[in-house]
């Protein structure tokens, strides 16, 4: 959950009404949030430093407030204090408007083809005569960063540009050009940087950095021009301090680059809204048009309203509490889901406004009716129904296999479920064709590419991680491997495997011999037979030539097992014999 910091007098102000500490913990409860510290910048900077004064810092109280990772609208104090005035029944719920400019054409961005490679897609709004003070400016600057961490998913997804309209002239071109073909003065500096040199100026930044990844290895930049072509910004990275915002700033035009357009709409929804209640007509936001690569143009914000109709029935029933049709309405108006009665007079009609992205779904509706009615105030029943709980039976197996093989003197690890192609191919002696791995699309790091075909590996590296304690060695694992299967709806199947290895100054393939027929005499599948389990010679890249064994049960092959070839050893950085042996044990369910 995000966590948000209001001075507690600024607050108070907006609310119109002080509160002592433990009353406003009691609100923010009935209001679903938590009041989660209050503390003031010197008491932050002394409990960090230790002891000692932290001079010079401020003593003005404030609130830190989780908010609901969904709650977009909730970023900053103008949301907070909004949210409780309408729950508090202080304001109506409300209403946010685009509309057109008052005079001229509505300011126009023109999105290039080239931006396809990069960042595809922009939205855009301005703020008209806006009026900022130092709090309000710096509650502007917050709620951007916020929502950067949060639904932008750290500007990988959206990224927000602000700039002082008064300063630069539509129309507005966003474009993607080689780095080098870009130059600028970046926000905060005194002279004129290239992309390239931008890269290597903030790799070394510690706010800028993290995001420096998301286009460094693209072959163009995204860049925004306006009609001389002065640079507002290059997103994800840093805007233009030719068109920084300051406290004179009254006119604000907002430009969002992203990778997925839903997620920008929201952003640019929610910003507008919260700060359009300090411009010269409270609510409302000046459209902008935006020119997509097919000539298509669109007008944002869109602030668009839905209308959902909700059974009260099953609200009541859902929610636990008697609550009466009309008194439900109200509850969502506190809300700000401004609703009312439908015409059968048990059906409810809930508006949801452009600021409440995390209403999805009828029971999005029923938590706000919970939210405001009281958790509380709902009785504690015991169900209807009656269920036993009952294992899983392959976890059930698993579970009494782990307790008998720890007996058996081995200790059981725990290994990431995804590893690189070369953990299951080369390093093994295999092909990567041949593993039917699931490959990961986008992987982070080269650690992580595939999800796992077999164990081996990743005890192996566990071994090597512990090549310092007393030999021996014995490990297992018993987990999931993941295989490609067409004929699922997904397209991969899991199967459970079971994996051992003995680690010594000899392999001791006795030992690992010794713990398949206590495996198999656990599982009551005898020696021989038809019905029974056997070995027969095998050649695996992975095992020493003539030292591997096929494990057949019940006419089938379950797995391998015999002393580990010396360069699949060497592979994993180990210097001793090891024996392994890895098996499925779905079939004996």
């Amino acid at each position: 959950m995000p966590t948000i910091s209001v001075k507690r007098d600024e607050l108070f102000k907006a609310l119109e009404r002080t509160y002592t500490d433990e009353e406003f913990d009691e609100l923010c409860f009935e209001y679903g949030l938590e009041l989660d510290e209050v503390t003031s910048e010197k008491e932050q900077m002394e409990r960090e430093k230790g002891v000692g004064k932290a001079v010079g810092a401020s003593e003005v109280v404030e609130y830190k407030i989780d908010i609901p990772a969904n709650r977009y609208d909730l970023l900053c104090v103008e949301g907070v204090s909004r949210g409780l005035r309408v729950f508090l029944q202080k304001d109506p719920t409300p209403r946010y408007k685009a509309v057109p400019p008052k005079t001229g054409a509505p300011q126009r961005l023109v999105i290039q083809s080239s931006t396809a490679q990069v960042r595809p897609h922009c939205v855009a709004a301005v703020l008209r005569n806006i009026k900022f003070t130092q709090e309000r400016y710096e509650s502007f600057i917050d709620l951007q960063d916020k929502l950067h961490q949060n639904i932008c998913r750290r500007r990988a997804l959206v990224a927000i540009g602000t700039h002082d309209l008064d300063t630069i002239e539509g129309p507005f071109s966003y474009e993607a050009l080689p780095p080098s073909q870009i130059k600028f003065k970046p926000l905060g500096q005194e002279q004129e940087y290239t992309a390239v040199e931008l890269m290597e100026l903030y790799s070394g930044d510690s706010h800028l950095k993290p995001y420096l990844p998301i286009i460094r290895d693209k072959p163009v930049y995204p860049v925004i021009y306006d009609k001389n072509r002065v640079v507002l910004s290059m997103p994800p990275i840093i805007n233009g301090e030719h068109s920084k915002i300051t406290l004179n700033t009254r006119n604000v035009f907002i430009e969002a680059t992203a990778t997925d357009l839903t997620k920008a709409k929201i952003v640019l929804d929610t910003l507008v809204a919260m700060f359009s209640v300090y411009c010269e007509v409270p609510f409302e936001v000046e459209m902008a048009e935006v020119v997509q690569p097919d000539g298509t143009v669109c007008k944002y914000p869109e602030l668009a309203y839905r209308t959902e109709t909700v059974s009260a029935a099953q609200i009541r029933k859902q929610v636990g509490a008697e609550i009466a049709s009309a008194d439900m309405a109200k509850l969502l108006t506190k809300m700000c889901l401004q609703s009312s009665l439908a015409a059968d007079g048990d059906s409810l009609s809930v508006e949801i406004p452009p600021t409440r992205s995390d209403i999805l779904h009828q029971c999005d509706i029923m938590e706000d009716v919970a939210i405001a009615y009281g958790f509380d105030k709902i009785q504690k029943t015991v169900p209807n129904t009656n269920c036993i709980a009952e294992q899983f039976p392959l976890n059930k197996l698993s579970d009494l296999l782990r307790r008998d093989v720890a007996a058996c003197g081995f200790t059981e690890v725990l290994t990431f479920a995804l590893c690189s192609k070369a953990d299951v191919a080369d390093k093994l002696g295999k092909k990567i064709e041949d593993a039917k791995a699931v490959h990961i699309s986008n992987p982070k790091t080269a650690e992580f590419q595939i999800a796992r075909t077999t164990l081996l590996p990743g005890v192996l590296k566990t071994l090597y991680h512990n090549k310092g304690m007393p030999l021996p060695l014995k490990l297992f694992e018993i987990s999931d491997i993941v295989y490609q299967d067409p004929s699922k709806d997904v397209g991969s199947r899991n199967e459970r495997h079971l994996c051992a290895v003995n680690y010594n100054r000899s392999s001791e393939f006795e030992v690992i011999h010794g713990l398949l027929d206590r495996v198999m005499q656990l599982l009551e599948v005898p020696f021989g037979g038809p019905d029974g389990y056997r070995l027969e010679a095998d050649t695996d890249p992975t095992f020493f030539p003539g030292r591997c064994a096929k494990i057949v049960a019940r006419d089938r092959v379950i797995g391998h097992l015999g002393t580990l070839h010396p360069d699949v050893i060497s592979n994993f950085d180990l210097n001793m014999p090891c024996s392994a042996l890895e098996i499925t044990i779905e079939p004996f369910l």
